[in-house]
């Protein structure tokens, strides 16, 4: 967190602002390399502000115009115990002049606040990379809480690395000293000093993390002032320290990226964008019934932002009532949507199945995180894809859309979308922490590049009867869908039952009858089954003998990994699915095609398991739940492994 003071103090100081130092100095006589990429961790205490810093180091990132990809990785705890390797948080960051495709394996810089920090996260460390250590913590008492003897500072164990002992929180401390803040007040600034030394290091901009700052503390100007001091305090102590002989430059990646308007962006707010494009494009109010659950939370909060486009969000006391408020949207009219992680979509279940029965457009945002029940808050796993295809009781078909990177959060959405107003069905949207907290560049698409997702509702009768008397049947079916008639409620002469006991065929009238139940369960799957999706793509420029199948986030160390072994001169071919039910049709014909099919994912093995299942293929599971994604250079061991089985 940045530094904050107390309303008294800050209101005693507005009477003598402080003049702060120059602005930083953009141009140094010290030796600057230029890199073509670069991977930095922030990692200190929960309540250092490391995400933050991370943050606005990628902001600046974004602007100055490389590809980038980043790792938030932080404790469940609101504040973990301070100090402790549980209460570390990291940011990590991967940034390049061309175009990459995950945050990195392991880091080339780390800045560690503490002791802790830096236990936690040497090990990924490679030998000869830099740390930046703030020395100031490394106390006796601070050090054994993590089990250092003696200070790794001193006792060799760096120095296969080049170590950078700064004394971030004295430095400051000074740095602030003329604004009468407590030592403990200053203290929280040391995320900006450090910040600040690390832009130099790497030429960021620096207007818009002071500007940044301005507007976050709008009602605090001496908060502000003294953040910004903090951020050009750090900046040239790099510029002016002997320690830090060289910056480095990562040229913008002016050939990664299609002409068009670029901006960074997270999953899970590309995701909200998505969902509100998708009302847009179908002329229907959008509706949130949710429950705060961590990771999807930042979807309601983000969504609560944007009544101004007809976004109404209800936060609800629990699981089962946002989904049940939803479900009431839907049969009202609305684009409808719930938001949730593994558990709730447990708890949301019988409303799912329930909204199967019905037929009712019906968005289920999973944002999947390691389980099982409360699991791993903020961790990330895959493990949702057998709940989202099973987990409810009877036969109850649900279609399920998966993004593959951040940005494609925002396209997922609408697709989920289309599909839910097309064929009248919930649909499940799998997103995962990884993607919902990483982020990328964006291309800002054009309205005109959106889908037509406009969608007719009943107006009146639509069967007539063998004495020609016409009336509204509200399950008579669209000959091409399956899809069942949307009546809001109101309209005249379209009234009808709804409930979870089975309709009758067309009526919608109850019916015990075993005929009739047999027919509409299989014709929801038919519905189900019959979805237009597109062909999967493959990717295979050397007529390879293994495919590597994938679904979801791990694109991106797949792709990284299959880029690897292409230039070792393995060949390998590469498919990824964004629609898990149905699979597109042309899938069974791809796996014939090869000797070999590998299936990465962050589970143990349940894409494989239905792929078996379907195409009698043997499909070979590569898995890990630690709550981490792939690193690519594992990812391409394993794949090197299964070329030469």
């Amino acid at each position: 967190m940045t530094s904050q003071v107390s309303s008294e103090a800050g209101e005693a100081l507005l009477g003598e602002q402080r003049s702060a130092p120059e602005k930083p100095h953009h141009g140094t006589e010290k030796e600057v390399r230029r890199l073509d990429r670069v991977i930095i961790r922030f990692a200190g205490d929960s309540g250092d502000g490391m995400q933050l810093t991370g943050d606005r180091f990628t902001s600046e990132t974004a602007s100055f115009g490389n590809d980038l990809s980043t790792l938030p990785n932080f404790p469940a705890e609101i504040r973990a115990p301070a100090g402790t390797l549980p209460g570390v948080s990291s940011f990590q960051l991967h940034f390049a002049d061309h175009d990459i495709l995950t945050p990195g394996d392991a880091p080339n810089v780390l800045v560690a606040m503490n002791p802790a920090a830096l236990k936690a996260n040497i090990e990924d460390v490679p030998r000869g990379g830099e740390i930046i250590v703030n020395t100031d913590e490394f106390a006796k008492r601070a050090m054994a809480k993590v089990g250092y003897a003696v200070s790794p500072l001193e006792d060799g164990s760096l120095d296969g690395y080049r170590v950078h002992p700064v004394p971030l929180t004295t430095l400051t401390v000074e740095a602030l000293k003329g604004f009468g803040l407590s030592r403990k007040e200053a203290e929280r600034s040391k995320n900006m000093f450090a910040l600040g030394l690390l832009s130099w290091m790497y030429h960021r901009p620096t207007e818009g993390t002071e500007a940044f700052l301005r507007q976050k503390f709008a009602k605090k100007p001496v908060i502000a002032e003294a953040n910004i001091v903090a951020f050009r305090a750090g900046w040239n102590f790099g510029e002016t320290t002997e320690d830090f002989a060289v910056s480095y430059e990562v040229a913008p990646a002016t050939r990664a990226f299609p002409s068009g308007t670029y901006r960074n962006i997270s999953g899970n707010l590309a995701l909200s964008y998505g969902l509100i494009a998708a009302a847009r494009q179908a002329d229907l109010p959008l509706y949130l019934g949710s429950y705060p659950i961590t990771p999807a939370s930042d979807i309601l909060h983000e969504l609560s932002r944007h009544k101004n486009f007809g976004v109404r969000t209800f936060q609800a006391e629990d699981e089962i009532a946002g989904i049940g408020a939803a479900l009431g949207a839907a049969f009202g009219g609305s684009l409808a949507v719930t938001t949730t992680s593994g558990p709730g979509v447990a708890l949301k279940s019988e409303t799912i199945g329930l909204a199967v029965s019905l037929e009712l457009p019906l968005l289920i945002v999973d944002i999947q995180r390691g389980g099982p029940s409360t699991g791993l808050p903020t961790k990330t796993e895959q493990a949702d894809l057998l709940q989202a295809m099973y987990g409810r009781n009877g036969e109850a078909p649900v279609p399920v859309v998966a993004p593959r990177t951040p940005a494609d959060c925002f396209d997922a959405a609408i697709e989920a979308a289309r599909i839910a107003l097309t064929y009248r069905t919930p649909v499940f949207l799998l997103s995962d922490g990884y993607l919902a907290n990483g982020s990328e560049p964006w291309r800002i698409p054009e309205v005109e590049e959106l889908p037509d997702l406009r969608t007719r509702f009943a107006t009146g009768p639509n069967h007539t009867l063998d004495d020609g008397t016409e009336v509204f049947w509200p399950y008579k079916r669209d000959p091409e869908t399956l899809a069942r008639p949307w009546a809001v409620p109101g309209t005249p002469g379209l009234e009808h039952r709804i409930g979870g006991i089975e309709k009758q065929d067309g009526t919608g009238n109850i019916s015990y009858d075993p005929a009739n139940h047999e027919f509409m369960v299989r014709t929801r799957q038919a519905k189900t089954d019959g979805i237009d999706v597109p062909d999967i793509e493959v990717d295979d420029p050397d007529a390879a003998g293994t495919l590597v199948l994938g679904w979801g986030s791990t694109y991106g160390p797949i792709t990284a990994a299959v880029r690897r072994l292409r230039a070792a001169g393995q060949p390998i071919a590469q498919a990824h699915l964004r629609h898990l039910n149905p699979f597109p049709k042309n899938l069974g014909e791809v796996l014939a095609r090869y000797e070999k099919v590998v299936v990465p994912e962050m589970n143990l093995g349940q894409l494989a398991t239905l792929v078996r299942a379907k195409y009698l293929v043997d499909a070979r599971s590569h898995t890990q739940v630690n709550g981490m994604p792939f690193k690519a250079e594992q990812l391409a061991a394993a794949l090197k492994e299964a070329i030469d089985a």
